[in-house]
């Protein structure tokens, strides 16, 4: 897999608006595809992962949806999420990818999977006939995140929690995660869309 790792001298404009719409026709790399946005909150992972979902004529799936109450509770009161926090909902994102490789079928997860077992977790959920599975990296520094999430509204992840975003990051190093496509998060949503289907297409 072509890995598109790129760190520009200045940030572009936040995504907080809906990207040019892309009539091109999806990858044509072979059979459907399985792909996770990751990253911490404020990287665009909702955006992105929508526009490559509408642009490779797949399903898009928002892991922030798939919390349970208790999860929510806790972010909303500015209380980071545990391990035990996460597994059952991991395991329910994994289950939504292992039915889309069942089905043949194109998805794309919106999951911070911030770290490596979290990760791994995904993976494994796959089944062993189709283990296909693409982590597109929305690698963005701290004073950006943290201005992003403090100018958004709606969203039960306060600001605050930011740092603990980070202290729980591990960042995917293509060498020992050859699945993993990386882009600076701080490009706009249509060149980043574009560098992930430029790598998908050398996959």
């Amino acid at each position: 897999m072509n890995l598109v790792g790129v760190t520009p001298p200045a940030p572009a404009p936040r995504p907080d608006s809906s990207p040019e719409p892309d009539r091109a026709s999806p990858s044509p790399g072979p059979g459907s595809l399985r792909l996770v946005v990751m990253g911490v909150a404020g990287a665009g992972k909702t955006l992105i992962g929508r526009g490559l979902a509408r642009r490779l004529g797949g399903e898009f799936v928002d892991a922030d949806d798939l919390h349970p109450a208790a999860n929510v509770t806790k972010m909303r009161a500015g209380q980071p999420l545990t391990d035990d926090d996460r597994w059952p909902w991991l395991d329910l994102c994994g289950r939504r990818l292992a039915d889309a490789a069942t089905g043949r079928r194109t998805l794309v997860l919106a999951c911070s999977a911030l770290r490596r077992a979290y990760r791994d977790r995904l993976r494994h959920a796959m089944p062993t006939a189709d283990r296909r599975l693409c982590v597109v990296y929305l690698n963005l520094d701290p004073a950006t995140a943290a201005d992003r999430v403090g100018g958004r509204s709606g969203h039960y992840m306060p600001a605050s929690l930011i740092d603990s975003q980070f202290a729980t990051l591990e960042p995917p190093d293509p060498a020992a995660e050859p699945d993993v496509i990386v882009v600076d998060a701080r490009l706009d949503p249509a060149t980043i869309m574009g560098r992930v289907r430029q790598a998908l297409v050398g996959a």
